[in-house]
């Protein structure tokens, strides 16, 4: 079983990414589980047909501990398990909480466990690495492999410097490595180079580039993947494409992060600022 982490800058389109990118991987056979950290807990509402996933803090808090594993994961689409951790009452606790919480839960549940028959468990974490929580799954080795997702902006580079520091730094305790940077195109100036001279710089390959396609968004509307709304769609195969890259990615590497004035250098090479 691959346990994969996705990260990256909020509002990139690490949800997004990770379910089209699970859709193509569970229409290839593979068996996924999918576990959103998210406190919104809208992680898996694109497998789910835009149902609303019960949240395992939510579950918890009316149910108590007694709970089954049906209790708080749902099939989706192509037989994907969907989980969302869920958050704290908003103005109460911390948000990471919901992560450990739930990671917990389901390796007392057996959602791990052999019988699942699971080939990928895909954790779509929110943000950077900045919180206790949020680093949970690459600190105690919960997610051997990452993938950040980025674009060619400023913001969103500099949180996927942040997230290798975050890599590097659980590397030796927790065994976690990075796979890769997905870019999710903005349609930045030289868009491409830029991101495969960042992935470069950093020790690591740029593993696909999606293109900028409003598919997704008509997909979105109609709460679907793109591969289950018009699996004949250009869209549909770039996320073939990545879940195949992913799938047959063996580069896993210890990322080396950049000073951010080498960051800001990089983008004025490639005429991004200035």
């Amino acid at each position: 079983m691959r346990k994969v982490a996705i990260y990256g800058k909020g509002g990139i389109g690490k949800s997004t990414t990770t379910q089209n990118t699970v859709a193509g991987l569970s229409e290839m056979g593979k068996k996924v589980m999918v576990v959103g950290c998210d406190p919104k807990a809208d992680s898996t509402r694109l497998l789910l047909g835009g149902l609303a996933q019960r949240s395992v803090l939510d579950t918890l808090r009316s149910d108590g501990e007694d709970v089954e594993l049906e209790d708080v994961r749902s099939a989706g689409f192509a037989d994907t398990m969907c989980v969302e951790s869920g958050g704290p009452e908003p103005g109460v606790g911390c948000a990471g909480r919901g992560i450990i919480t739930s990671i917990n839960l389901l390796e007392q549940l057996g959602a791990y466990d052999e019988s699942e028959n699971l080939d990928y468990v895909f954790y779509d974490v929110l943000g950077d690495v900045v919180c206790g929580g949020f680093a949970m799954p690459i600190r105690e080795g919960k997610a051997k492999e990452v993938y950040i997702v980025a674009s060619g902006e400023m913001m969103a580079m500099y949180a996927a410097n942040n997230i290798c520091k975050g890599i590097r730094k659980f590397a030796d305790s927790g065994g976690v490595r990075l796979g890769g940077i997905i870019c999710n195109s903005r349609n930045v100036d030289n868009e491409y180079e830029l991101i495969e001279h960042f992935a470069k710089r950093l020790g690591t390959q740029m593993i696909y580039f999606v293109p900028r396609d409003n598919n997704v968004q008509r997909a979105e509307i109609k709460r679907k993947t793109v591969i289950e709304w018009d699996p004949a769609c250009g869209q549909a195969d770039h996320y073939r494409n990545l879940a195949n890259a992913i799938d047959g990615n063996d580069m896993f590497v210890v990322p080396a992060p950049i000073h951010t004035d080498e960051l800001e250098g990089l983008l004025l090479e490639h005429g991004v600022l200035g």
